[in-house]
């Protein structure tokens, strides 16, 4: 394993210092096939555009011992390099804390005290919507905040202002969605991935985000916040998820999905690679072969179906 905090760049003096795009695996579990997929994907879009790649660990919650070192190990297996030492989310929290105060201060915030159970049953009724906050709290008394702490802590809430947002998506497309009031401080105390996200990536000078569209209706919410901070939203780009045989997002259950598993297997590393590029119709043989071919026009709009074993998953 390499030590904490130090990773090999491979950064070059070409690249665009101004921008960056970034790769932000959250240190759960091994990284799975669709994981790598993403990170292949994000390492290009970046690499193709002159931009600096960054690997940021988002660990503020679901932490699992020596999850980071692996996943930073299995990246560099199949090729993934980035610019400078990798930086942990939990680190940044001074960062997280000040933004979240001048939000406070320009009253953009305020107090929820609902349950995971009370929005769930306000939201029921617009079933096949995207779930949203439904306002409880968003215009208690004085009174009446103060009557619910004593009933139980109280989380963050961003004050959004509700309607819409578009954007142009480079894989998606044109998009409009909801804005929604999302927790910014947990009512343990902790800050929420939304807030920290945002705030993250303009810090770092990121402005290319490329995830999968799982994350697609998130986007307006983030781009209202960056706005609300003073911030021009990254570009996005939203990329096809790996589902398993019976077509749901991939996941242990669907057999050898990580590179210990599929090493296990027989399979290498360069294997794994090689065929992940080549389900976005990409070139093998190292990743600078992939990056001459590289067209974000002409990549895959479906899912990839991964069917248990390489060499055997199929587009559709």
């Amino acid at each position: 394993m390499y030590p904490r905090g130090v990773r090999r760049a491979g950064y070059s003096d070409s690249v665009n210092s101004s921008g960056a795009g970034r790769y932000a695996p959250s240190p759960s579990g091994d990284l799975h096939l669709g994981n790598l997929r993403t990170a292949l994907l994000a390492w290009l879009f970046a690499r193709t555009t002159n931009r600096r790649f960054l690997l940021r660990v988002e660990d503020l919650d679901r932490v699992r011992a020596r999850a980071e070192e692996s996943q930073l190990h299995d990246l560099e297996a199949v090729g993934v390099t980035w610019d400078g030492p990798a930086v942990r989310q939990s680190e940044r929290g001074g960062l997280h804390e000040a933004t979240l105060e001048t939000l406070i201060r320009d009253g953009r915030t305020f107090e929820c005290f609902c349950t995971r159970r009370d929005i769930a049953e306000a939201t029921s009724a617009a079933h096949g919507a995207i779930p949203l906050y439904p306002g409880t709290c968003r215009n208690l008394s004085a009174a009446e905040r103060e009557e619910r702490r004593r009933e139980r802590p109280s989380a963050l809430r961003f004050h959004s202002g509700g309607g819409t947002e578009r954007f142009t998506d480079a894989v998606a497309g044109d998009y409009v969605g909801p804005v929604d009031d999302v927790v910014l401080r947990r009512n343990d105390g902790a800050i929420a991935y939304n807030l920290a996200v945002v705030v993250d990536d303009a810090d770092q000078g990121v402005d290319q985000v490329v995830r999968g569209d799982d994350l697609l209706a998130s986007t307006p919410t983030q781009i209202r916040l960056a706005r609300t901070l003073g911030h021009a939203p990254p570009s996005y780009a939203h990329v096809p998820l790996v589902l398993g045989p019976e077509g749901k997002r991939l996941a242990k259950r669907d057999g050898a999905v990580t590179l210990s598993d599929l090493a296990a297997a027989g399979w290498g590393a360069e294997e794994v690679r090689d065929t992940l590029l080549q389900s976005l119709g990409l070139p093998g043989g190292g990743l600078e072969n992939a990056l001459t071919a590289f067209d974000p026009e002409r990549l895959p709009r479906q899912p990839w179906v991964f069917r248990g074993t390489l060499g055997r998953g199929t587009s559709g």
